[in-house]
């Protein structure tokens, strides 16, 4: 009778037969073989992988980008008045990043705007029912 040889053990079974291999396959160290092997064979194609990334980046590019020069933030002109700074320019110290706009200009949070003239905020809460309200009504029956 032929014997069966596992890869992934490096070892031959006694006999060929499903119900030997089944076991084989089910079993514990076979198990820890085969997980092995296959994250082995991962690293070697990542590794493979990144090395040739690295060779393909170092034939293309011999000088690192060069970067266009922008003077210091404090020799640039201030921006006209409600345009953002030049993208790298720093805000002068205590001064807010970015021009803010007037009051009532934007709407206030929840996207919901009062009409012209009405108070800012939240409406005044009453406590109470409403004036001419009956506190207590009858369930059922006459009111």
């Amino acid at each position: 009778m032929p014997k069966y040889y596992c890869d992934y053990c490096d070892t031959y079974l006694t006999h060929d037969s499903p119900s030997v291999r089944k076991t084989h396959n089910g079993g514990r160290k076979h198990k820890d073989n085969v997980r092995f092997y296959y994250t082995k064979w991962m690293e070697e194609q990542a590794q493979s992988l990144i090395d040739q990334t690295t060779a393909a980046y170092q034939a293309t590019s011999t000088a690192p980008p060069q970067v266009p020069h922008m003077p210091p933030p404090g020799m640039l002109p201030p921006p006209p008045p409600g345009m953002m700074p030049p993208p790298g320019a720093l805000p002068p110290p205590g001064a807010l990043p970015f021009p803010m706009p007037p009051l009532g200009a934007m709407p206030p949070p929840g996207g919901i705007r009062p009409p012209p003239g009405a108070p800012l905020g939240p409406p005044p809460r009453m406590a109470g029912p409403p004036p001419g309200e009956n506190q207590h009504r009858p369930l059922f029956g006459k009111s």
